[in-house]
């Protein structure tokens, strides 16, 4: 029922916000976890190459995977534990390389149907994974924990053989443990979990249509794979949150809510922070109406039961796709002359969202500002508020209006694009999506994206990527299905409305990175 297509697009650029952290006297020598550090804060206090040296740099080694192909993409941030690296292929095998020469000591790859029962090499090639998560007892017990296709592995590190007394032979299947029966849904782990003690919490990426997988947290045994414990981010009867949903029955059949950009931890209070994603469907939330916790929130959950400690959503019933797409960063401020632990959140809408760690109460001043809450869609009832935030100031433009457009082109391309602007509704982001089109801006990859956000503890500067990129969003009816049988070509048609057209177009154009299917039969042989 959507098409999104993109409108123009703005280069990425750096900011540095000034987030007042005090120095630090722990040093961040290691990179042995995803992000870094389990604070999550992307700094390494290593300074043997700086801007007097970077220039005399030349190649140590090279490793190939030797299995990338048009399909494929590496987006693995690798970790390098006791001077091993540990990273994954671009068709999810996963390597361990010693980090001095490059030399390989061992590949595993998920695809051995000797072992295991796969759904074949395409559909891993499909997924991507974006780390690894590593486990010790101290002694010789080593493991990784990564996820490829709906599995999670566990991973002998000394080896790269699976560690067979871990769930079934190796691996948990992820469609597992939900509550609700999932096994048609698409449920992956694209990135990685984070360990407390002897347990291992993941989150998992789930379709973003109507017909999706909740994004429950779960922990398991890192030893043994069975479930620890399970945080309903789509809450149940008798679970708070639960009356944020109208319809009572919301937690049977809406998905999403899920934390698809891994955790960062605060080991000392016993505390793992996620940050979720929106409710499905992403555009429209007619069948989803109300508040809708704890989709768009931080969730901060203590880490041996479960429970959850505090929460805070940035975004009430979502349908911009708004999803928090990275972890928070815990840092340290100074705040009225007082050091003050805190969670950083950077977001899709250019906020940073500043909260006490052990509370969530806001740093700065946030305020509840009304938005725009008629929409024309039938049955939808956008929420009349939204949060911002004060301090500090959005790091991304929030809007964009005519006195954005490039006035430096041609002045034909300059009034076609001041044409098209204004027959679309834009100059506020909450703007309800709509038939005419709505412009989403900072986009729908806008603001800060996956990767998150870096903080140096020695300098108090905390470092964000930037996106702007304006999409347009455009409501469609859906066809109903026919009462009586449909010829191929109908059948064809309302499959593709259904499930092609939000990233195609109505025309089959195509739309932003996805491609014309105009005479694809031509090209295809």
């Amino acid at each position: 029922m959507n098409i999104r297509g993109n409108f123009s697009a703005f280069l990425a650029v750096i900011l540095f916000v000034i987030v007042s952290c005090n120095s630090h006297k722990q040093t961040y020598t290691e990179w042995n976890n995803y992000g870094g550090n389990k604070l999550n804060t992307h700094y390494s206090s290593l300074n043997e190459i700086d801007t007097s040296n970077v220039r005399n740099l030349h190649v140590a080694w090279e490793y190939h995977t030797h299995d990338s192909d048009r399909l494929t993409q590496i987006q693995v941030n690798p970790i390098i534990v006791d001077g091993i690296l540990y990273g994954v292929s671009p068709k999810l095998k996963l390597f361990a390389v010693d980090a001095a020469t490059g030399e390989q000591k061992w590949i595993f790859d998920p695809v051995d149907t000797t072992n295991y029962n796969t759904k074949g090499r395409g559909y891993f090639s499909l997924n991507v994974c974006r780390g690894v998560t590593y486990y010790t007892d101290g002694g010789n017990d080593k493991r990784v924990f990564y996820g490829a296709s709906s599995n999670l592995y566990c991973i002998n590190a000394n080896t790269g053989k699976p560690v067979l007394s871990f769930g079934d032979s190796g691996k948990i299947d992820l469609h597992n443990d939900l509550g609700r029966d999932v096994k048609d849904l698409y449920v992956s782990l694209t990135s990685p979990g984070i360990i407390y003690k002897d347990i291992i919490i993941i989150g998992d990426r789930v379709a973003e249509e109507a017909n999706a997988a909740p994004g429950h947290i779960r922990a398991y045994d890192v030893h043994t794979g069975k479930l620890r414990w399970i945080f309903h981010t789509i809450p149940q009867p008798g679970e708070p949150g639960y009356e944020t949903w109208d319809d009572k029955e919301a937690w049977k059949h809406i998905g999403g809510a899920n934390v698809w950009s891994s955790f960062s931890m605060d080991e000392e209070r016993g505390i793992v922070f996620g940050s979720t994603g929106s409710a499905s469907y992403d555009f429209y939330g007619g069948r989803r109406l109300g508040q809708g916790l704890y989709a768009n929130s931080i969730l901060a959950i203590d880490v041996a039961t479960g429970k959850l400690k505090w929460h805070f959503q940035t975004i009430h019933h979502d349908l911009w796709d708004k999803d928090l797409s990275s972890p928070p960063a815990l840092v340290t401020i100074t705040k009225d002359g007082k050091r003050v632990d805190v969670v950083a959140q950077s977001s899709k809408t250019g906020f940073i969202f500043v909260l006490k760690r052990e509370t969530g109460e806001p740093i700065y001043p946030i305020t509840e500002i009304p938005v725009p809450a008629v929409s024309e869609l039938t049955g939808e009832k956008p929420w009349p508020t939204q949060p911002a935030v004060s301090v500090p100031k959005p790091f991304a433009r929030q809007s964009l209006t005519e006195k954005d457009l490039n006035n430096l082109v041609p002045d034909s391309s300059y009034q076609d694009i001041k044409k098209r602007l204004a027959g679309y509704k834009t100059g506020n982001m909450f703007n309800p999506p709509s038939k005419e089109g709505t412009v989403i801006f900072p986009g729908f990859d806008g603001g800060g994206e996956y990767g998150g956000p870096s903080v140096d503890p020695e300098t108090g500067i905390l470092y964000v990527n930037a996106n702007e990129m304006p999409w347009i969003l455009t409501m469609i009816d859906a066809a109903k299905a026919p009462a009586k049988g449909q010829t191929n070509l109908e059948a064809g048609t309302r499959l593709y409305f259904t499930n092609c057209m939000g990233c195609h177009g109505p025309q089959r154009k195509g739309s932003g990175n996805f491609p014309t299917l105009i005479g694809v039969n031509k090209k295809i042989q």
